[in-house]
């Protein structure tokens, strides 16, 4: 699965996290827009129907998004030369708070939007001390493995130890993913076909 990721073309990741999920979204709000007179009024729960699907499109985007880091962080240190260490047990204990984050999200999902107050938090006075710092960490987290990427990329491009000024580049790039993909995947095709030329010669 790895290779697959490593070796997919810019397009292809950015249909899959993005494409789709933008469709579904336009589709979404033409039907709403175009249906909402004649049907809304005969059964109040139509604009929810219309989402039902989000569940299934938010884990492709996350199967997606995720999987590209994960991919490029532990495929690319066979790139690496061995004597740079790199955090690898960190990166991946760090990786899954966001995966299980999002997963608790999407289980309960229902139960947070119905417990909305007028606020727009939830009234139960579970939410701030439980998901709220969660939260915060998962986005710390998030930001932490967009830096290992970037760091891991331009390590097995550069074969030295860098800093982050070496891969700040990288980083913004990662941050703004949509537009950031454009030129970063190009980069780990490059160091992924590299590597099987070399073991191929051999």
């Amino acid at each position: 699965m790895i290779a697959v990721f490593l070796k997919a073309k810019h397009w292809q990741l950015f249909v899959a996290m993005l494409g789709i999920p933008i469709l579904f979204l336009l589709y979404a709000l033409l039907s709403m827009s175009s249906d909402f007179e004649m049907t809304s009024s005969q059964n109040p729960e139509y604009l929810l129907h219309t989402f039902k699907a989000f569940p299934v499109i938010m884990i492709l985007y996350t199967v997606v998004f995720f999987g590209w880091f994960w991919s490029i962080a532990i495929g690319l240190q066979k790139k690496i030369p061995q004597e740079i260490k790199m955090k690898v047990k960190k990166f991946k204990i760090l990786f899954f708070i966001p995966l299980i984050y999002i997963t608790l999200v999407l289980i309960f999902m229902d139960g947070l939007y119905s417990g909305m107050g007028v606020n727009g938090f939830p009234d139960s006075g579970w939410f701030v001390p439980i998901i709220l710092p969660l939260h915060l960490f998962s986005m710390f987290s998030i930001f932490y493995s967009m830096y290992f990427v970037a760091k891991t990329i331009k390590t097995a491009e550069l074969q030295t130890k860098v800093g982050f000024g070496d891969f700040a580049g990288e980083f913004i790039f990662l941050w703004f993913y949509f537009i950031g993909i454009w030129f970063i995947q190009p980069q780990v095709n490059k160091l992924f076909e590299k590597g099987n030329s070399a073991t191929n010669k051999t």
